[in-house]
């Protein structure tokens, strides 16, 4: 039996954001709402079918399905569905039924884009997107460097004499001269070179500048963010760096160029990272790591932005470690390469985190070398425990042996999981595609993981092992009650926001990266690279990058608020913590998770 006005106004005030409609928005909404009475097994809409409206269920239950059929959520009263599509092209992502005698209320399509543009409260409920933090002009914690560099290149040739180049210098106002050679960068020279090569040896003035320029200096692409470069002059010790398209010139930031907004609590951390003289002393700089995290997220960075920050101290820090174990432990019998895997090696590191590294040798190596290595890989190890990155649990680290070895093994290790992708060999590749070099010689990783990547994808059997792997992690649904919590042990009643968070996500967009052959590691930038080669449809990759930016920044607040509290922050969340606002958009997010795992399992929406 239809509702009356009265009865109407009465559930629709009970249920948010209707009850924070302004005014008399909601009287004037009621007489516009449709009411739908169904039985059990009637249909609602069908997968791509244009949607006439929001639903909202008043009694009774709806089952939502995906493009395989397979249930993604169960529906009761007060809850609402259909907007996605609507906000979309307005055709319906999921199918939807009734699975007992139900009554629906719809609100017209038309009405509910009017609000959407006249209710910012109601905007804020059904647009998944998180409301985007004001960034200020300038923050290098969010500006790209192209955004901000020097494109008035001043350049000269290697031939050119060091007084030709310092009269381009002083003619030019610039205090550095980057060193081309048929437009390729092969050098720098600054006003200190001259200083202190040129003036202070009495060198001649003819003197080519090849012979005492810097030279291959360090380099950043236009996509970097303004705190890189900070980041990197600090830890370097160096005042310009040129930005390079390739092996194309296409810009220089020196410190002037450089305006400290939010970055600049990060960049100290750096700096004092790179000169600590200890794995003590850097732990005193490392345990500022939470507070950096709550202020961060405080200014309104995106999560994107936090976890580089924070992962930028964790680079830094195994730099400077390796750095002391050099000193102490002589030079290297052979060259050799620190990488990261994991969520450093993806630059996602949050409050907390373990270590997952490992070590490639040269080839050159021999057994009679490995106590060198031995102690170094423990030099570091035992540092960055001390600074709070504790131990793998899983032994993923430099210091087992299986994980220092040279480059041949490496590449035997990669072929043999492809060709065998057992349990162990899934798990392994699952981290290791996230390797990223940290410290070292880098050209022991120049190929490998393209390499990799090509013969991986070719691999279908491979492919099919790893999408199962990945669909180990499932999101944190409940058929009838929502979100699924743990249901017992230390955590009882919680979410692991970790596990059953981001991980679901991240190993979506390692899967992606692999059907595509896509280098990036990072979670974020591999959805959006998928999406642009056509790995996975616009449309749901859009909706994994909003339902990833809501869980991760949930994640993150969350650990923001234990810190706030005096605790260590963790991955462990209550749902009783969140509003209803909060919980059913983060369940939204989850939904939106599962429908992109099934379209993974069975081959949809990413490419053959």
């Amino acid at each position: 039996m239809p509702l009356t006005s009265t009865e109407l106004t009465r559930f629709l005030d009970a249920v948010h954001p209707y009850d924070a409609l302004e005014g008399d928005m909601l009287p004037t909404l009621v007489p516009r709402i449709d009411q739908l009475e169904l039985v059990a097994d009637d249909p609602v809409y069908d997968l791509g079918e244009a949607l006439e409206g929001l639903y909202i269920v008043h009694h009774g239950e709806v089952e939502v399905t995906d493009d395989t059929g397979e249930t993604v959520s169960i529906l009761g009263p007060r809850n609402s569905f259909g907007e996605r599509g609507l906000l979309r092209d307005g055709r319906a992502v999921t199918a939807a039924r009734a699975l007992t005698d139900t009554l629906l209320l719809r609100l017209p399509a038309e009405t509910f884009h009017r609000l959407m543009k006249q209710a910012p409260q109601f905007a804020r409920f059904y647009d998944r997107r998180r409301p985007k933090a004001r960034v200020r002009a300038n923050d290098l914690a969010t500006t790209r460097v192209d955004g901000f560099m020097s494109r008035g290149l001043v350049t000269c040739p290697p031939n050119a004499s060091v007084q030709e180049a310092a009269v381009i210098m002083r003619t030019r106002r610039t205090s550095s001269v980057c060193v081309t050679d048929g437009g390729a960068l092969v050098g720098i020279l600054t006003t200190r070179d001259l200083a202190g090569k040129v003036v202070a040896t009495g060198l001649s003035l003819s003197t080519p500048v090849a012979q005492i320029m810097a030279e291959a200096p360090l380099t950043l692409p236009p996509s970097a963010i303004g705190s890189d470069v900070l980041h990197l002059m600090m830890e370097r010790r160096i005042g310009h760096v040129p930005i390079t398209d390739g092996d194309r010139l296409v810009g220089i930031v020196t410190q002037t160029d450089l305006t400290r907004f939010q970055a600049v609590s990060s960049a100290e951390l750096v700096s004092r990272l790179a000169g600590a003289a200890n794995a003590a002393e850097m732990a005193r700089v490392t345990a500022e790591i939470p507070n950096l995290l709550m202020q961060l997220l405080a200014a309104g960075n995106r999560h994107e932005v936090v976890t580089r920050l924070i992962t930028d101290i964790a680079d830094t820090a195994t730099r400077r470690l390796l750095a002391l174990a050099e000193a102490q432990l002589g030079q290297p019998p052979v060259p050799y390469l620190w990488l990261a895997c994991g969520s450093q090696g993806r630059q996602e590191q949050t409050g907390v985190s373990d270590q997952d590294n490992c070590l490639i040798l040269s080839d050159d190596f021999t057994e009679d070398m490995r106590p060198y290595f031995e102690q170094l890989a423990k030099f570091v190890s035992d540092g960055l425990d001390t600074c709070g990155y504790f131990y793998c649990p899983g032994d993923m680290m430099a210091t087992n042996p299986r994980w220092c070895q040279p480059l041949a093994t490496w590449r035997r290790y990669f072929d043999g999981w492809i060709a065998a992708p057992d349990t162990e060999a899934q798990m392994l590749a699952s981290v290791m595609f996230d390797l990223r070099p940290i410290g070292g010689d880098r050209t022991l990783f120049d190929g490998l993981q393209q390499a990799t990547l090509d013969k991986a994808a070719k691999n279908s059997i491979f492919v099919a092992h790893m999408i199962g792997n990945s669909l180990k992690h499932a999101p944190p649904l409940g058929l009838l009650r929502g979100l699924a919590t743990i249901r017992s042990g230390e955590h009882r009643n919680q979410l692991d926001l970790k596990l059953n968070g981001v991980v679901p996500v991240v190993d979506l967009g390692r899967i992606y990266a692999l059907r595509g052959k896509l280098s990036v590691a990072n979670t974020r930038a591999r959805i959006e690279a998928a999406i642009t080669a056509g790995v996975v449809s616009r449309s749901g990759g859009r909706d994994l990058l909003d339902a990833y930016d809501l869980i991760a920044t949930t994640r993150l607040d969350h650990q923001a608020a234990q810190v706030n509290a005096g605790e260590k922050p963790g991955n462990f969340l209550s749902p009783a913590n969140l509003s209803d606002f909060e919980r059913s958009h983060l369940r939204d997010a989850f939904v939106v998770v599962k429908t992109l795992q099934s379209a993974a399992g069975q081959g949809k929406g990413i490419i053959g």
